[in-house]
């Protein structure tokens, strides 16, 4: 009866706003996700008058009212009966179906600004947005449009997949699969992009077993659903190659690449990006089969193309003198891959700004550079400062934290500080195995040096070791 008079006091405008309000999780939710389910407008002044609007109506009779709730956090929230009472009442509106597709528009919207790899800044302004983006996903499914259906499981697999708990994001990729031939049917575009997803994580996991009849199924349907020759194919080719490659199965890697690469420039041109990008793949593998003379030339076209297409400064430039960095330090041409470090370095600063994971990747590997120079002065600044930022942008338990505690690690080994060395080492295999499982190749790697550190002679031989490892380890296209 109280609910009831409540309600009878609102506006009508005041009820229909409380209807939608209550389509929201039972969880705070920021005022900017509501009003992003409501404009439906460009117009900037029309927005701004909507914005006013609505706040006048939650601040007069529902907050006034005590039928909405004003956190601490300035994020609101309805009191779970409150909740009940609306949707009882949305439910006998003849609009409540267009409530609800206009809700899952809203988190569409949010789904979709969320970036493939997010940082932990970008992770921590999204967390409150998650729960309402996960009822979409699970209780309003039936309202998002076919076009939109993979966006809320998409977004929340990279979410949880930037805060490394993959379980999760493993989670709803699958049932991102699952739902997407359920209602689409398995001959769709979007369940080929699930699949991908699926992979992509799987590939990121090192369960390369796991990835590979995804990614063979995706290319297929794909073939069948666009034809042979299609973009969307070469790309397929490229992900399943980078499967093959992350395998050390070289052979099976590299038909696919030269297939993707000609594909490209006969749909393309020879001037594109993504004839570029596979200029740059298929150089990478050359550099990881050691063909270097077959390499250099690919990285090199690459990088110019880069520059011609993008201009000068452009973070695909930045990989590109990266990876040719990474290429030079193999062959040991090691004032060649010094600058180029450094120029990308750089250009990654001003481009992506002083905190950002490509940054911290670039000063990482020229970290790795002076290492392997035993120019340790210069090498332990720059993994120190690669491995705080990491934990600062991706948390402090997130698989490149690991990478980072094990490069450094390496390097107070080298020095005869076996102490700091091993504990960091311990560290590293905590979040692998954490992480990533026991089987992960960089978990393996981890272990199997903390194994050899507890051997009384490895102390004496292992700075040598860990110099060949460093001169000598196998890096991916950045």
């Amino acid at each position: 009866m109280t609910f009831e008079l409540s309600w009878n006091n609102l506006s009508p405008e005041a009820q229909q706003l409380g209807c939608l309000l209550s389509l929201f999780a039972p969880a705070p939710f920021q005022w900017s996700l509501v009003e992003n389910c409501v404009i439906k407008t460009e117009d900037d002044k029309e927005s701004e008058e909507i914005v006013e609007d609505l706040e006048k109506l939650r601040d007069r009779y529902l907050v006034d009212g005590n039928l909405l709730q004003l956190t601490k956090q300035q994020t609101y929230q309805l009191h779970q009966r409150i909740r009940k009472f609306f949707q009882t009442k949305l439910a006998q509106l003849p609009e409540a179906d267009c409530y609800k597709q206009r809700f899952c528009q809203g988190m569409v919207a949010v789904a979709k600004k969320i970036p493939k790899t997010p940082t932990r800044n970008q992770i921590a302004a999204v967390t409150p947005a998650i729960p309402h983006l996960a009822e979409a996903a699970t209780v309003l499914t039936d309202w998002l449009r076919d076009e939109d259906l993979i966006w809320p499981f998409v977004g929340l697999g990279r979410f949880y997949y930037g805060k490394g708990t993959y379980d999760q994001s493993e989670s709803w990729y699958q049932q991102c699969l699952k739902i997407t031939r359920s209602r689409l049917g398995h001959d769709h575009p979007n369940v080929t992009e699930s699949l991908n997803n699926l992979a992509a994580l799987y590939w990121s996991m090192g369960h390369y077993e796991q990835a590979k009849p995804l990614l063979v199924e995706a290319l297929e349907m794909r073939k069948n659903l666009l034809g042979e020759n299609h973009p969307d194919v070469a790309k397929s080719l490229k992900d399943l190659a980078a499967v093959y490659w992350s395998m050390e199965h070289y052979e099976q890697a590299e038909p696919l690449l030269v297939q993707a690469l000609e594909m490209r420039k006969n749909l393309l041109g020879e001037n594109h990006p993504d004839v570029a990008e596979s200029l740059n793949n298929l150089g990478f593998l050359y550099k990881s089969m050691r063909h270097y003379e077959q390499a250099e030339p690919l990285l090199v076209q690459a990088l110019e193309m880069r520059k011609n297409l993008l201009g000068e400064n452009h973070p695909d430039v930045a990989a590109s003198l990266h990876n040719l960095a990474l290429l030079y330090e193999s062959m040991g041409r090691y004032d060649q891959a010094e600058p180029l470090y450094q120029q990308a370095l750089e250009m990654r600063k001003q481009l992506l700004g002083q905190n950002h994971p490509d940054v911290a990747t670039s000063l990482n590997n020229l970290g790795l550079l002076y290492h392997y120079l035993r120019r340790y002065d210069q090498s332990e600044p720059l993994l120190q400062q690669a491995l705080e930022m990491r934990k600062q942008l991706l948390g402090s338990d997130h698989p490149d934290v690991a990478v980072s505690l094990n490069n450094l690690a390496e390097l107070y080994w080298s020095q005869g500080q076996y102490n700091q060395a091993e504990t960091l080492f311990v560290q590293a295999l905590e979040i692998a195995e954490g992480r990533l499982g026991s089987n992960h190749p960089k978990t393996v790697t981890i272990r199997k040096t903390l194994k050899h550190l507890h051997i009384p002679v490895f102390r004496e031989i292992t700075p040598m070791i860990v110099q060949l490892y460093v001169g000598f380890k196998s890096w991916f296209p950045d």
